[in-house]
């Protein structure tokens, strides 16, 4: 009996030597405690203190009710999740899953697959062409108004059917609100903003023609015949899948978007997610 009482003890002791894991308050616990007679008050504020997170189906909450479970408990339960703040990825090949505001380029396939967060390239000079035919003719002739961003080729490289995602700042938090903000003091919420265009390699830089200038004045914005058609479609609120409408020929190409002004000036405050295709 006494060789007994002294294991018992023992064990006792090392149980509490070692250190107790708290559980995350589960719907199990919540439906104890209502049971139990415990006041809705006691019980929210157990929720909220604990930053529960409740994922519930509209069976689950009919089997709370259905138990006792009062309304006010319920929707404590599922205002947690509504506010927690959703975990961001930045490769997942999944658009359902929440990304950071930018745009991605879908590389790879199967389990292989992930997505690339493509940086927004600002062009460091605005260049201008058939300055001399615009001079001969007193301004009558067009002069074209180029915009360069540095090197030769673009660090993100895709195939000749790329497949792209445009995550908006609608689809996330406040966290990414700078993403989409311009020069300009202006924000875009639709891929229908952008201007997919060929961009032509120089010594050293890259250009596109994005406007024209003549004696009537200047022009902002990429002709129809320098433009590559594209379209988009929705995926869920503020997440947009974008392809060509043909398959890409190599070459360097980009997306541009914040061409506010006309002329030079538009051109310096262009912003390009550039990209190769190889």
């Amino acid at each position: 009996m006494k060789k007994s009482l002294s294991f018992a003890l023992a064990a006792m002791g090392l149980m509490a030597g070692s250190p107790v894991l708290a559980e995350p308050l589960s719907v199990a616990d919540v439906l104890q405690l209502s049971q139990m007679g415990l006041g809705d008050e006691a019980i929210v504020a157990k929720i909220e203190s604990e930053n529960a997170t409740f994922d519930l189906s509209t069976d689950q909450m009919i089997e709370l009710k259905q138990k006792g479970v009062s309304s006010a408990v319920i929707a404590a339960m599922l205002s947690t999740g509504a506010n927690s703040k959703p975990e961001y990825s930045l490769d997942s090949a999944d658009p359902m899953v929440p990304h950071p505001a930018g745009v991605y380029l879908l590389q790879g396939s199967g389990s292989d697959a992930r997505m690339n967060r493509m940086n927004a390239t600002v062009s460091n000079q605005a260049k201008t062409g058939g300055i001399l035919g615009y001079a001969l003719t007193g301004g009558i002739a067009s002069a074209s108004v180029k915009v360069a961003i540095q090197d030769e080729t673009a660090p993100v490289q895709s195939t000749t059917k790329p497949v792209f995602y445009f995550f908006f700042d609608n689809a996330s938090d406040a966290s990414a609100s700078n993403a989409w903000a311009s020069g300009l003091n202006t924000t875009v919420q639709s891929p229908a903003e952008f201007t997919l265009v060929e961009l032509k390699q120089k010594k050293g830089r890259r250009e596109a023609r994005v406007g024209s200038m003549n004696i009537a004045g200047a022009k902002s914005g990429v002709m129809d015949k320098d433009r590559i058609p594209f379209h988009y479609d929705l995926v869920r609120p503020g997440v947009y899948e974008v392809k060509a409408d043909a398959v890409m020929e190599p070459g360097e190409y980009g997306f541009i978007f914040s061409l506010g002004s006309g002329g030079t000036a538009g051109a310096m405050s262009a912003r390009i997610f550039d990209f190769s295709v190889r």
